[in-house]
Order: C-alpha cells, then structure tokens, then sequence
C-alpha cells in the first residue's frame, strides 16, 4: 500500500509541475521570453502529467493549434491507460 500512496503522491506533484510549466510556456509567448523547449513539455505528459498537460492546454488556449500535442498527448494518455490497466491487473 506505501508503493501506491508514492505512486499517487509523484503523479500528483508531476500534475502540478506540468500545470505551471504550461502555463508559464503561455506567459513566455506573450512576453516574447525564453520558452519551455516541445520536448520538455512531452516529458512531462510522459511522466505522467499529460492529463492535466492536455485540460491546461484547453483552458488556457495553448498549443492547441499545434498537430503534434493535440494528436501526441491523447495518444500518451491512451498509453498509460493501458498500462495502467495491465498494471492493476497484475496487482
């Protein structure tokens, strides 16, 4: 059971580092500063912050025009669904 509450607590934390890094990338546009690199914000939805990476995205309006995360994040999300199901079936 202590593997599972660590589990939970690192994607909670990794949900809220993907919140803010989305949403300074958005500040960062506006006020032409240096940006998140794409492959950093990838990082994140593959460490477990794509759900909340995706609705922040939605929320605040970026990168939804770009292909790449509205296709690549639902795909990542699809993916640790899967393997998440095979997980708990495991347990």
């Amino acid at each position: 059971m202590k593997v599972l509450n660590f589990i939970v607590f690192c994607l909670i934390i990794i949900n809220l580092i993907s919140v803010c890094v989305c949403a300074y990338d958005k500040f960062a546009s506006k006020k032409r500063l240096r940006r998140i690199p794409e492959r950093t914000l990838f990082l994140l939805c593959a460490l477990g912050g794509s759900i909340s990476m995706y609705f922040t995205m939605q929320i605040i309006r970026h990168k939804t025009k770009h292909k790449n995360f509205m296709i690549g994040i639902p795909i990542i999300i699809s993916i640790q669904i899967l393997i998440s199901y095979f997980i708990i079936r495991l347990i």
